[in-house]
């Protein structure tokens, strides 16, 4: 559960702040009224001259800049406070969703996670900026009034105690109805962002099947959702700020009925005394005022904080890691027992498995076996249910993070490219400034300088996100020139020739031979004639290790396997 006000204390300088900064304008406040009061009774009743009252002037200039300068280092300690915690928090999501990726990716809509990140970490802003810093000066202010009135005038003392507690009552029933409200709002907020950018990204399917009218009354209906929920929040406000101004006006009214009559009926008051409380009781009330005020921005805030919880309670167990360093050599990897479930829906049993320096490993199997599953899972994209990945006889959570990926590339079937130039996208590989003859060199053994070099800016040329205007093959040959340009010890293919034509795989298979001679070599497959010269085939079913070995003892030892085989060369074996 995200604790605003926790988040809040634990910021024990500002904090700390803020309270001495609410004395001091409380004290500057008193003074003001005082310092008035004085010049008003010296100039009007007692007919002082100018020169004995300059100090009264002085002492209220200085009051009123004390007040002043308090007031601004309040506002800035909350803006502070504010910027603080949502950095804070917006770090936390950010690592929640990279500790994890590959869930963090597939569970709920992107929009939503953007507005998770953007907007209901904002929404919090009003929180630390105005509830917490109003919240610290109404400890402080209205009892350092409430005790100064009281030692001029008891009887006005006794009548705030009975009226101003009206005010946080109302402020408690409104606050209840505000926070649902604010909940809705959050809601339709949530669900009309993820509804905008998944038809944004699937504008041309749309298009295709001719619904995007019926998607453009979607959004329209979610975006009215949305503002109405905002109507209604701002409708709990406006209610709460007119009953606020309803009790202060009643309460003030009532003092000054009753000091009126004390100093002009029975004259039992002095004049100093009724000037001086009532220019303090409006600074008391209008304190109170601005805290309801401060109280529905912090309310509002609750839905916000109750979004984050939900994100961050059910947040998955990320991979874990440790500070060993490796060298650039290929390790000997060691898969024992390892296992990995997802929901209910899918569990990978236990996997041994033992992967020499410079060998190649193919893993096939039929869809949903698992293949990608316990690729992601030895890339260490995914954390284990149990059992280990041993690397050069240590566990690799005992292996620094950094110093693992340094030294691994993942290839997938669909690489995901930026928005950017050709050599930025490659670049990315190298993890350092990569010089532009290296950035070449990594394109030309991708197979992919040809095309480059026809192109009009070269590897200057922009492309849109996700590689957009690119086709698939040479996508493919951007992320192994990133490899090239990273020369890493371990190298994962997740079926990176599926989808593709003969001449761009042909291209593919070289530039991976040539990737895999300084390099241990993992493969997901699914034309298996790529695969044959694997030291070793895993054979996944439903999950489970079916069958181990290199391609001639799975077809001495493994039916199934030289069935598959047969399929796909048309029932010749090879």
């Amino acid at each position: 559960m995200v604790d605003l006000k926790q988040l809040a204390y634990e910021r024990k300088n500002i904090m700390a702040f803020l309270f001495i900064a609410s004395f001091l304008k409380g004290a500057a406040m008193i003074g003001q009224a005082l310092f008035f009061v004085w010049i008003a009774d010296g100039v009007f009743l007692k007919n002082a001259s100018f020169e004995e009252v300059l100090p009264y002037l002085y002492g209220l200039f200085g009051a009123i800049l004390l007040r002043v300068a308090c007031g601004y280092a309040i506002g800035r300690s909350g803006v502070n406070l504010a910027a603080e915690v949502k950095m804070g928090l917006r770090k936390k999501l950010i690592a929640s969703f990279a500790s994890n990726p590959l869930q963090a990716s597939i569970q709920g809509q992107s929009g939503q996670k953007v507005s998770l990140l953007l907007d209901a970490v904002d929404e919090l802003d009003g929180y630390f900026s105005k509830y917490i810093p109003q919240m610290v000066q109404s400890y402080i202010i209205p009892i350092l009034l409430l005790a100064v009135i009281f030692s001029q005038h008891w009887v006005t003392g006794v009548i705030i105690l009975i009226t101003a507690p009206f005010i946080p009552v109302f402020m408690a029933l409104v606050g209840i109805k505000t926070k649902e409200k604010a909940d809705q709002q959050m809601e339709k907020l949530g669900q009309f962002s993820g509804t905008f950018l998944d038809v944004l990204q699937g504008l041309t399917t749309l298009k295709l099947f001719n619904q995007a009218d019926r998607q453009k009354q979607t959004i329209q209906k979610s975006s009215l959702d949305f503002r109405d929920a905002t109507m209604e929040v701002l409708k709990s406000a406006f209610l709460s700020s007119l009953m606020l101004e309803y009790i202060s006006m009643l309460s003030m009214g009532i003092i000054a009925l009753e000091i009126g009559l004390r100093l002009v009926v029975f004259d039992s008051l002095t004049f100093f005394t009724a000037f001086f409380v009532m220019i303090l009781v409006p600074d008391f009330f209008n304190m109170l005022k601005d805290f309801g005020s401060a109280f529905h921005t912090g309310k509002g805030s609750t839905a916000a904080a109750n979004r984050l919880s939900a994100h961050l309670e059910k947040e998955a167990p990320a991979v874990e890691w440790g500070a060993g360093k490796l060298s650039n050599d290929p390790p000997h990897l060691l898969l024992q027992d390892l296992t990995f479930q997802y929901g209910e829906s899918f569990k990978l049993e236990p996997i041994n498995a033992e992967i020499l320096p410079y060998s190649q490993l193919a893993i096939i199997g039929k869809s949903g076996s698992g293949k990608t599953t316990l690729l992601h899972a030895i890339a260490g994209l995914l954390p284990l249910s149990s059992g280990a990945v041993r690397v050069n006889g240590i566990s690799r959570e005992q292996i620094d993070e950094k110093s693992w990926f340094d030294q691994l590339s993942y290839i997938s079937q669909n690489p995901y490219l930026f928005a950017g130039t050709i050599k930025e996208n490659i670049a990315i590989g190298a993890g350092r400034e990569a010089a532009d003859d290296e950035i070449w060199e990594a394109a030309v053994k991708a197979g992919i300088g040809e095309m480059v070099g026809s192109l009009k800016h070269g590897l200057k040329t922009r492309i849109g996100e996700a590689g957009r205007g690119l086709s698939g093959g040479e996508k493919q040959r951007i992320a192994l020139a990133r490899a090239f340009l990273k020369q890493p010890s371990i190298v994962l293919f997740d079926e990176p020739t599926t989808g593709l034509d003969l001449q761009t795989e042909k291209i593919l298979q070289q530039s991976i031979a040539e990737l895999g001679k300084g390099a241990t070599v993992i493969t997901v497959a699914h034309r298996l004639h790529t695969i044959k010269q694997s030291d070793t085939i895993l054979i996944l079913s439903e999950g489970k290790l079916a069958a181990a070995g290199s391609h001639n003892d799975l077809l001495e030892t493994y039916a199934p396997y030289g069935e598959m085989l047969e399929i796909q060369h048309g029932g010749i074996v090879q």
